[in-house]
């Protein structure tokens, strides 16, 4: 039945637009109610905070789908077995679980991967309002009829491009069977999208509050940026670690096998373009390829823990970022926590959502800092006010 079912049937995707539709309506009435009486600026800038609020939570339910195997509860895209839910194909789904009652069909991952797209859905729908929005705040601005836009317009356009490149990758992912680069490149695009959503919140913010970035001397600025790209390498490692299913190559902690060095082949862990499990020439991937990939982020850990702690030092000397250095030190201890845990115990669920929690707050709260704070090259840590700015609703 898996077999037989063409991968794209585009026939529940009406269906599948007014749910995202209806989905988003609770949001939309949640900041109108919210910002009644206020300001254009003031509904954007709610709307642009629960946005990515709301994204953070569909990240945490994407980590949810693949580390419980629901990737393919629905083997097309963008229904199930050509139905809107899996009500619809419970006959379909019903004999694919009798042929194989392990999955990787099951009524219960069926279930799981069309709730991801449905909420998927409804945040693409809010961030079309978003783009639409901001695009009328700018058009009022231009007649002078209304205050300047906080954000250019093209920020959410290209965020609004970004989101529908995320649902193209959605859709590969399915198709192509879990292929690992494109389930990696799916969770990168997730939290491109995060932040995308987190300069705007914060600059929406800025400008309701009144606040001015604060002013940062150039190497902390440099350090900020070197500390992100870090976390971006680490990311990209540990969605290759997970996507590969390497994550028990090593079970034990501060060695691997009983082995500083353990034996590894890195031209296989990390041979990008391949099927899940298997090697470009057809070959299974060897248990020295997955050490390889496991290892490689492990030590990259050790880099990144050091870099966040150095720069939560001297975030906190900055009066205004002690609030973004005390993230950063509790979302470190919280990764090296959970990542210890998916070593030790053996991976459980629990731990691995929250270590893909926790890399995804490390991204916001990086990018937060960042879009908050401009380079200074008069020779002070920092100038501002010492409250800093919490991105709330």
């Amino acid at each position: 039945m898996m077999d037989t079912q063409p991968l794209y049937d585009l026939a529940p995707l009406t269906q599948l637009m007014l749910l995202g539709i209806v989905i988003a309506l609770g949001p939309l009435a949640w900041v109108g109610w919210r910002t009644r009486g206020g300001a254009p600026g003031r509904r954007l800038q709610a709307l642009a905070v629960l946005t990515l609020f709301l994204t953070f939570d569909l990240v945490l339910f994407g980590a949810f789908t693949r580390l419980t195997d629901s990737g393919l509860g629905c083997p097309d895209w963008p229904g199930c077995y050509g139905s809107a839910s899996p009500v619809g194909a419970r006959a379909a789904i019903a004999a694919a679980q009798d042929a194989m009652p392990t999955g990787p069909v099951t009524y219960g991952k069926a279930w799981v991967e069309m709730v991801h797209r449905y909420l998927a859905t409804g945040v693409g729908v809010l961030i079309i309002v978003l783009t639409v929005a901001s695009w009328l705040q700018w058009r009022q601005a231009r007649r002078g009829t209304g205050a300047p836009p906080a954000v250019s317009p093209w920020w959410p356009t290209f965020t609004l491009f970004w989101v529908c490149l995320q649902g193209a990758f959605g859709a590969l992912t399915v198709t192509m069977k879990l292929f690992p680069a494109i389930v990696t490149l799916h969770l990168i695009g997730g939290l491109v999208l995060l932040a995308l959503l987190c300069v705007q919140a914060v600059r929406q913010t800025q400008a309701v509050r009144g606040a001015q970035p604060v002013l940062l001397a150039a190497p902390l600025r440099v350090g900020l940026a070197f500390t992100g790209a870090l976390v971006a390498m680490q990311i990209v490692l540990g969605g290759w670690v997970s996507t590969n299913y390497a994550v028990l190559a090593c079970t034990s902690f501060p060695t691997c096998q009983g082995s500083w060095w353990p034996v590894m082949d890195f031209a296989q862990g990390f041979e990008l373009w391949r099927p899940l499990g298997l090697l470009q020439d057809g070959r299974h991937i060897s248990f020295a390829g997955l050490t390889a990939i496991h290892y490689a982020h492990r030590l990259m850990a050790y880099a990144v823990l050091l870099a966040l702690a150095w720069l939560a030092w001297r975030l906190h000397r900055a009066a205004a970022l002690r609030v973004q250095a005390r993230w950063l030190v509790g979302l470190a201890l919280l990764q090296l926590a959970t990542g210890l845990s998916n070593v030790v115990l053996g991976w459980p669920l629990l731990a691995a959502v929250l270590h893909t929690g926790g890399a995804a707050a490390l991204v916001v709260v990086l990018t937060w800092a960042a879009a908050y704070s401009r380079a200074s090259h008069a020779p002070f840590e920092s100038f501002a006010p010492s409250r800093a700015l919490r991105v709330s609703a």
